[in-house]
């Protein structure tokens, strides 16, 4: 895996995947940013959700449940001083199907944020993670 990031003005930068897709990243205006773009750290974050969205669809998936939708809300804390590394995040997932088994939800919770997350997992070197979830009906 690879990815270069190129600053372009200011404190914007653009970065393009190995995969061949180009994100774009600035810094806030207090440091110099234009706030055109997330910043790195809301990229590291937004990452993890992917991450773990991508897990317990295809969990869910693969254990034949209705799974219609998967959204999952991140909030986090840093550290105070540098290196201002995530020191706590929250997990709240909502699980939308039919007639979705609670125990097939929180088994996927759980082998996300355990076996198969890399990002999330990664992260909790460092932060406490705590994962919450609901189930709604479709």
């Amino acid at each position: 895996m690879e990815c270069t990031v190129r600053w372009h003005h200011g404190m914007s930068f653009v970065a393009e995947t190995g995969s061949g897709h180009m994100v774009a990243m600035d810094g806030a205006p207090e440091a110099g940013g234009r706030n055109l773009a997330p910043r790195p750290m809301e990229m590291i974050l937004a990452g993890a959700g992917g991450c773990t969205s991508y897990d317990i669809v295809m969990i869910l998936k693969r254990g034949h449940q209705e799974v219609s939708g998967c959204e999952v809300k991140l909030v986090a804390e840093r550290a105070e001083s540098d290196p201002k590394v995530f020191t706590k995040i929250g997990f709240h997932y909502v699980v939308t199907g039919k007639a979705l088994k609670p125990e097939a939800v929180e088994r996927a919770v759980k082998l996300s944020a355990e076996k198969y997350c890399s990002a999330s997992i990664m992260l909790g070197k460092t932060a406490e993670m705590t994962h919450t979830w609901e189930i709604v009906e479709a």
